[in-house]
């Protein structure tokens, strides 16, 4: 690895000098960091009113010393390298924003205080990483550490959980003169002071499906005089959940569900229409045309069968998050002079979880990892559940984590 740039008379110290650095700035932060994530964790924001959150970041990234700019709505913001920099040569980290509508039940001081609302998949810890890889980067750049110049980007994004947070972002240029971007995801599933990397598919597609049974109601006790939707709906989530994989290869993963069901306000009462909503989620772009595909041809043998009409629609959403193997191989080689190699593990397979990360590598490479939370004291819990929590070690991990990626992709003797 060369310790500078030659050809732009750009004079670096050794480069173990600069890891060094970077590494004690952001421990010496870890408190901050700490504060920085309870905060957050204690005053959580929905998908689209992530605003005090936006705020709160905002304030902190100005004492810091940085000029952050808000996106539309106060919604999200960007924060830049200083210096200018020439088209296409930045490289980009991201964090999400928002919570989720679950009660939190964790007893702890920095319990969610708001009702209804926390975070539970960890995106106050991204928030908080990305802060901390910030500071990392600003030290090297006030000491003159940097080992050859580099310029990036922070992207505090909201909506990451209604899977629209990301595109919103990019309709409003944060990726204008950006040339890649990196990005972490908090898993409860590994222990922390693990990594999880994987070049090429890491998620998945998921679409939406929407399905409206149209019927005749009637008296429950005279079945035979109405077209029952809710008999139909039963029959149809059967169908699907037995008949679209098995219309699909069996190497390609195919995962459909049905999340909500409204139909009927009386127990006597057969209603005249029903209601589902739920997600298909493949990997590979034959199979999704495949089972949409099948998913209309299951709905129309059910309303044939049971005398209803149901009308499909079917949304397609975010795309899979697609690794870009090089920008993965700078990742684990991160992961590695951060914890030891021993301590960077493949991922075997995609998760069937949708990230709209997918949005960004739509336009620039990139790369997201599995950062490990968990650990005998916190972080058991599962994503997306009441008592969800992650092991605060974890946070200066993937600042570390971040921050090298970001000096590591604009070495100029990578090829």
């Amino acid at each position: 690895m060369q310790s500078g740039n030659a050809t732009s008379g750009y004079s670096a110290p050794v480069p173990d000098d600069w890891r060094r650095t970077l590494d004690a700035a952001i421990d010496s932060a870890h408190d901050e960091l700490v504060r920085v994530r309870r905060h957050l964790h204690a005053h959580p924001e929905l998908s689209g009113a992530e605003r005090q959150t936006t705020a709160y970041l905002a304030g902190l990234l100005r004492q810091a010393g940085f000029a952050p700019r808000l996106a539309d709505d106060e919604r999200g913001l960007v924060v830049d390298s200083a210096g200018a920099t020439s088209r296409a040569a930045r490289v980009a980290l991201r964090a999400d924003i928002d919570a989720l509508p679950i009660h939190e039940v964790n007893p702890v001081d920095y319990c969610s205080r708001t009702a209804g609302v926390m975070h539970a998949c960890g995106h106050d810890a991204h928030a908080t990483s990305l802060y901390g890889a910030l500071l990392g980067l600003r030290a090297l750049e006030s000491t003159g550490e940097l080992p050859w110049p580099v310029a990036w980007r922070g992207i505090f994004q909201p909506a990451e959980e209604t899977l629209v947070g990301a595109a919103g972002m990019v309709s409003q240029g944060c990726l204008e003169g950006v040339a890649a971007i990196f990005g972490q995801h908090v898993d409860p599933g590994r222990p922390v002071g693990r990594i999880g990397v994987r070049a090429g598919a890491f998620t998945a597609n998921c679409d939406t499906l929407q399905f409206h049974i149209g019927g005749r109601g009637g008296h429950a006790a005279r079945p035979h005089d109405t077209r029952d939707p809710i008999a139909a709906a039963a029959q149809l989530i059967a169908a699907l959940y037995a008949f679209v994989p098995r219309a699909i290869d069996s190497q390609d993963p195919v995962v459909v569900s049905i999340g909500m069901i409204q139909a009927g306000q009386a127990a006597n009462v057969i209603p005249g229409e029903a209601r589902l909503l739920g997600t298909l989620r493949t990997l590979d772009r034959r199979a999704r045309a495949r089972a949409q595909e099948q998913i209309r041809q299951i709905a129309g043998g059910i309303a044939a069968a049971s005398g209803t009409t149901i009308e499909v629609e079917i949304v397609e959403g975010i795309s899979a998050v697609l690794n870009d193997p090089g920008a993965n191989e700078l990742v684990r080689q991160a992961a590695t002079e951060v914890l030891g190699a021993e301590h960077v593990e493949p991922i075997a397979r995609p998760s069937m979880g949708s990230e709209d990360f997918a949005a960004y590598l739509d336009h620039v490479p990139g790369a997201m990892y599995r950062l490990g939370c968990a650990s005998e004291t916190a972080g058991n819990s599962a994503l997306h559940t009441p008592t969800f929590n992650v092991d605060e070690r974890a946070l200066a991990i993937g600042a570390k984590v971040l921050a090298r990626a970001a000096i590591l992709w604009c070495d100029p003797s990578r090829d």
